[in-house]
């Protein structure tokens, strides 16, 4: 492919790159040549499942595959026992070896469902940093200034604030810059929060005489709320190892807005492809829930096979058309945050909040009486709690509906 149609498909779903000029000449260069350019993505392995948020970075991996690059995937078995302080308020605990190799296995299993595993390097930077002796990190701390350092911004908030900062978590940008040094990387990818660190692999490739990678930023992927990003901890999340039918239902939870981003960055969809799609829900020719269930069959297929994507959109068919939800349904829309600050609600305490009972006792009777179902299913226990993120169709007897979204 030309330069121009490489860039194309290189900026796509990208929020920066840093610089777009150097990375025309690389791939210029590279097109002269037939040498391809080494691409670098690391990986702290820090919890051994991933979610579709992690994913981001192994889709832009795949595309310059398909463009014929060298990837690597680089998992931080060094860096992962000091603990990347990227977004964090306080010192964040360090992994023991034995948690960082239990995890990086499981990374190793399930990224090949979206790189090519014919054509992907993985390599351990513990190679190269479990080897600098103490005179070597001595003077790659030498490389840069604690004033520098500060201009990160959550170094430079916890300073301001006189939260602790341990000498050790000024070591983590230097040593993943130092990866790309180790690497001669040519492009390093990183979501935004990581500008800083790759910035500092450019600084220091330039210390030791090499050309400086160009960094290509990508989004932090929103969650099902729509709004914060996807994480475990926020219950928003949807695991590339959950079951199929859990996967399929989730992507139909998203907005309409939320499932054209999901397309963008995780979708094998060409751009012109997407246009398309964009212009016919535009138009009213594509219907966004059709959209929806095409999405959801490519991500449930990507990590449980066609046959499992078939059958995850057949049984959310029958869940929900069988049970006579009206295609159009009363919406409302509650603040997590500021209606409820809380990670759960108890289902009665919703039902009237929608205003589909008028109490939260009336909501506990209907619920005991077998009357109230979310998401076409009959919910028994009058205690039960519905997570304060996604969408929910609520059914109270056989003509109340109405859809609840979390934002």
């Amino acid at each position: 492919m030309s330069v121009a149609e490489q860039m194309m498909v290189v900026k796509r779903g990208a929020v920066e790159i840093l610089l777009e000029k150097e990375l025309k000449e690389k791939l210029a260069k590279s097109v002269r040549t037939g040498i391809p350019l080494k691409i670098k993505a690391g990986f702290d392995p820090t919890a051994p499942d991933l979610h579709l948020g992690h994913t981001v970075l192994l889709h832009k991996m795949r595309q310059f595959q398909q463009l014929g690059h060298e990837v690597y995937f680089l998992i931080g078995d060094f860096t992962g026992m000091i603990g990347d302080p990227t977004g964090k308020s306080e010192t964040r605990k360090a992994l023991t070896r034995e948690d960082v190799l239990r995890n990086a296995e499981t990374y190793k299993e399930q990224v090949f469902k979206i790189l090519d595993p014919e054509r992907t390097k993985v390599v351990f930077n513990s190679q190269w940093l479990g080897a600098l002796s103490a005179t070597d990190m001595i003077g790659l701390a030498a490389k840069y200034t604690v004033a520098r350092m500060l201009e990160r911004d959550d170094f430079g908030k916890r300073f301001a604030t006189q939260l602790p900062i341990s000498i050790h978590e000024f070591l983590y940008p230097l040593i993943q810059g130092y990866d790309s040094v180790a690497m001669k990387a040519d492009v390093e990818l990183g979501g935004t929060d990581q500008k800083f660190n790759l910035l500092v692999g450019r600084e220091l490739q330039r210390e030791w005489g090499q050309e400086p990678q160009t960094v290509i930023t990508m989004p932090l992927l929103e969650g099902l709320d729509g709004v914060n990003k996807m994480s475990k901890s926020l219950g928003n999340y949807i695991g590339i190892n959950e079951p199929a039918d859990e996967i399929f239902g989730k992507i139909m939870s998203i907005s309409d807005e939320l499932m054209l981003r999901y397309y963008e960055l995780l979708s094998d969809m060409t751009l012109s492809e997407l246009d398309g799609l964009k212009a016919g829900i535009r138009e009213g020719v594509v219907h966004p829930m059709e959209a929806k269930k095409r999405l959801g069959r490519e991500i449930v297929a990507r990590y449980h096979g066609s046959a499992a994507a078939v059958s995850a959109e057949e049984n959310f068919v029958k869940r929900f058309r069988d049970n006579q939800v009206p295609d159009e349904l009363p919406e409302v829309c509650i603040n997590a945050v500021t209606d409820l600050n809380e990670a759960k609600v108890p289902l009665c305490r919703l039902l009237a909040m929608t205003l589909l009972v008028k109490s939260n006792g009336e909501g506990r009777r209907a619920i005991q009486q077998g009357g109230v179902k979310v998401n076409g299913e009959r919910v028994a226990d009058d205690s039960a709690e519905v997570s304060c993120t996604g969408e929910y169709v609520l059914q109270v007897g056989k003509r109340r509906f109405v859809r609840v979204k979390f934002v």
